[in-house]
């Protein structure tokens, strides 16, 4: 067994890129060894050196009760009992969903995936096909996944033209999206007036990625109004202010209803779980009733399920 945080590290380093499964976990931003988490309990963690922590990270939000919750491991032991991952639905799916919808009014129909990437990303494929436009507009530090379109960079300064912000992902996929700044309200107008197959608008009500950084007064109402009068849907991703001001979404504060939400992390109450969710109309687009294709064997799974619904 290795003792040292600095030992297993270097040995994870021959086996996986970087020594971690997620870029933050290398500690490069900040320096230092990083930690290898052993346990973990209520706000504190503890790494295989005995050295004990406070946790404000608590997995970027995923469980807000926070670790080994008595409620959660007790639904999840049961569920784990009886099966893991079946592959077919379950009645918790049902359950879930409700009450997801009834926390977020704006959320009339609700998908299941498994993580917030492939919520945004879904939701994006649904926009295109509800409206039959392509492009879509994204604001500078927004953080919605690592799907090739959404890692993008505003190029010369000029809001269409943009470049790749990562290694292998080709010109002609990431095209279509336009980067805007956040809380530019001239800038959003301007551009909507000019680009005429905007498909939706894809924002972090709160950015998080770039410092928690609040929406100056009106500028989501404009975003919001604009896009409604140029029948450009709006997408809210909620994966990291969903659920942390209260039992409901971001957008409950700020009186506005998206016409799609992605949620993610803190539905699985700290499994792998996430949803994407809005106007019935839009949804059910979805296969197997629409023709817009959607899938994951995963999806849904009962253990993620029992946790999210307890917490």
């Amino acid at each position: 067994m290795m003792k040292s945080n600095k030992e297993i590290f270097e040995k994870a380093c021959k086996y996986i890129p970087g020594g971690v499964s997620s870029p933050v976990r290398a500690f490069h931003q900040v320096g230092g060894t990083p930690i290898f988490v052993k346990k973990g309990k209520g706000c504190k963690i503890v790494d295989i050196e005995g050295k004990e922590y406070i946790d404000y990270i608590m997995s970027w939000g995923a469980i807000i009760l926070g670790h080994s919750n008595k409620s959660v491991i007790k639904s999840v032991s049961k569920q784990i009992k009886i099966g893991t991952t079946y592959g077919i639905s379950t009645e918790m799916e049902y359950i879930l969903a409700k009450m997801i919808s009834e926390l977020v009014p704006s959320m009339e129909m609700v998908r299941f995936v498994n993580s917030g990437t492939e919520a945004c990303m879904s939701a994006i494929r649904l926009a295109r096909a509800f409206t039959g436009k392509e492009k879509i507009i994204k604001f500078e530090g927004c953080y919605h996944g690592h799907a090739d379109y959404f890692l993008v960079s505003a190029g010369s300064g000029v809001a269409s033209m943009t470049k790749p912000s990562s290694k292998g992902i080709p010109q002609n996929i990431i095209k279509d999206t336009i980067i805007l700044p956040f809380n530019d309200k001239e800038a959003f107008i301007k551009t909507v007036e000019r680009e005429k197959n905007i498909s939706c608008v894809i924002i972090e009500p709160i950015p998080a990625n770039m410092g928690v950084i609040l929406p100056q007064e009106g500028f989501l109402e404009t975003v919001a109004n604009v896009c409604k009068d140029k029948n450009i849907l709006l997408i809210f991703d909620e994966v990291i202010t969903g659920f942390r001001f209260g039992p409901y979404a971001c957008q409950s504060i700020f009186g506005i209803k998206p016409d799609l939400t992605c949620l993610g992390k803190i539905v699985g109450g700290g499994f792998p779980l996430a949803c994407f969710g809005g106007k019935r109309e839009i949804m059910s687009l979805l296969a197997p009733i629409g023709e817009v294709y959607q899938a994951g064997t995963l999806s849904a799974n009962p253990v993620a399920l029992s946790a999210g619904i307890t917490t």
